[in-house]
């Protein structure tokens, strides 16, 4: 019982931080900074951002830095879900 909320939790959080991410990359290109929804996104996604740019900057002006996060993300919570269901 607590395995399974506990799954569900995981992947909710990494869905909304998905869409967060998705948001913050949309709302970069549309909306200016001093937007307030904005700053929020940027608020929660900018300190998961800045130790990717550290490892790998933007080529040609790319920043591929917020698809790196994503990649990672989907990778620890299918570890972390894989975990959990091991633990039933």
């Amino acid at each position: 019982m607590i395995i399974d909320l506990l799954i569900t939790i995981t992947r909710l959080l990494s869905q909304v931080l998905f869409l967060l991410i998705l948001a913050y990359v949309i709302l970069s290109f549309l909306i200016p900074q001093t937007n307030s929804f904005r700053r929020f996104v940027e608020s929660i996604v900018e300190p998961l951002l800045r130790p990717i740019r550290k490892v790998v900057p933007p080529f040609q002006n790319i920043d591929f830095s917020p698809l790196i996060l994503v990649i990672l993300l989907q990778l620890a919570t299918s570890l972390l879900v894989r975990i959990l269901i091991n633990l039933r």
